[in-house]
């Protein structure tokens, strides 16, 4: 077995609990793919067809509205699971494109063949299922400090819960992430002891 396939193996038993038969079911499945800086991934209107496992780099789910402007709503860096995850799970084309910030690596599987994986192991499938329900958990949190939260307290939120970002992620996609004008991202970076 490969290193980057050993990363992946040792993050299904660690995170997940996988038996190593649905480990030794999972891994043939992943293929290395690698890609340069603003490689967009998955775009608007297209079917999310991998599900990835980052291996390097920094990578962001962003929004478009009619007029151009982007949202920042999700980042995935090492190791983590990547995509835009609605349209993976439900078959439909994406809403979101998927792209990535850095040189970046992965191991990527086909959805369909995850799929399938799912149907034929129930420890899979109850993996997938507790991911999404993960992500799904993290996307509820991230609304409620949206609506709730100043901006300084979104930003020493952000902080705590990843405080390696500052260096990873440039900082207008950080501001549009927290709902923040990048002017008042700076005088936060500024004022705020890191």
């Amino acid at each position: 077995m490969d290193k980057d396939h050993q990363l992946l193996a040792n993050y299904l038993r660690t995170v997940f609990q996988l038996s190593e038969t649905s480990i030794n079911d999972f891994l043939p499945h992943w293929r290395y793919f690698d890609c340069v800086r603003k490689t967009t991934l998955t775009n608007v209107g297209e079917s999310e067809n991998y599900l990835y496992f980052v291996l390097e780099g920094v990578q962001r789910v962003y929004s478009l509205n009619a007029d151009g402007r982007e949202a920042t709503l999700i980042f995935t860096y090492a190791p983590s699971f990547g995509g835009v995850l609605d349209a993976m799970m439900t078959g439909q084309v994406s809403r979101f494109c998927y792209e990535t910030l850095t040189p970046s690596s992965f191991l990527r599987a086909p959805i369909a063949e995850v799929k399938k994986l799912m149907v034929n192991n129930v420890e899979i499938s109850q993996m997938v299922n507790i991911g999404v329900s993960a992500a799904l958990g993290g996307v509820l949190d991230r609304l409620a400090e949206i609506q709730l939260l100043s901006s300084e307290d979104k930003f020493k939120q952000l902080l705590s819960r990843s405080p390696h970002i500052l260096t990873l992620v440039p900082h207008k996609y950080l501001a549009s992430y927290l709902g923040i004008d990048p002017t008042n991202f700076s005088k936060l970076i500024n004022r705020i002891k890191i």
